[in-house]
């Protein structure tokens, strides 16, 4: 009975040039169903926080033409490009802000002033009119404040990355969260760090005046910028937002 001869071992060149093919082939397979939205139906369409003045979710992906303008001028870093669990989202920049908060306070939204076609706009050049969600309280328990306690030490620890432009340290430089420690008798970061006037403020829980306990409240000057979600020392964060919530909205 014959047998077929064993088949020859594959040259370096024709091994290689197989490897590339097969790559090429699983890449495009993952590129076709990312653009497809398939990637983003399995991750249950999970909202992002777009940079400030973005249009509404889908006229923002329509107007996007991930160029990364706006990452490229954020002061502080906090713009990030998606990857291809976004599918239609992927490459378009949005904002994790427990990792890194938009710092609202860099002059005229330099994001928007750098976006060529729109997907980022404001009315009147206002920075109080941009909105990019709500903060809300999301587990009330964990509140430092609202348990009438204190903080002491850096906000979210020593080896924390984030940045923040401290104007009492350098209006114009950013430096690292974990090199500017706090000692509060009542943790207030929330409110301290909010870089729009009025968009928080703790409240008492009860009518008891020796009650410490405070509530943080959030009004209608919030921007969504996610400073309260970044230096919120609890873990999980105790605030957080929610992307392209309007005031008065449900949440």
């Amino acid at each position: 009975m014959s047998t077929r001869p064993p088949p020859s071992p594959l040259l370096p060149k024709e091994r290689t040039r197989r490897e590339i093919l097969r790559s090429a082939a699983v890449g495009t397979t993952v590129v076709g169903i990312s653009l497809l939205g398939f990637v983003p139906v399995l991750r249950g369409g999970e909202p992002r926080l777009r940079p400030p003045g973005s249009l509404e979710e889908s006229a923002f992906l329509a107007a996007c033409i991930k160029c990364g303008q706006c990452v490229q001028v954020c002061p502080v870093k906090a713009i990030k490009l998606a990857d291809l669990t976004d599918g239609f989202g992927v490459g378009v920049p949005h904002i994790d802000a427990r990792d890194q908060a938009c710092d609202f306070s860099c002059d005229a939204v330099q994001c928007i002033l750098a976006c060529p076609t729109g997907a980022l706009a404001h009315s009147l050049n206002k920075k109080e009119e941009v909105r990019m969600g709500l903060a809300r309280l999301d587990r009330p328990d964990a509140c430092l404040a609202r348990q009438g306690k204190g903080f002491k030490g850096p906000a979210r620890g020593d080896a924390f990355p984030g940045i923040h432009r401290y104007a009492e340290v350098d209006r114009w430089k950013p430096i690292k969260i974990a090199d500017h420690p706090y000692d509060l008798e009542l943790c207030d970061l929330c409110v301290r760090e909010c870089p729009i006037e009025g968009a928080i403020a703790l409240e008492p829980v009860s009518a008891d005046p020796a009650d410490k306990r405070r509530t943080p409240v959030v009004k209608q000057a919030c921007t969504g910028c996610g400073m309260c979600e970044m230096v919120c020392p609890a873990e999980p964060a105790a605030i957080v937002v929610d992307s392209q919530r309007k005031w008065g909205a449900a949440s």
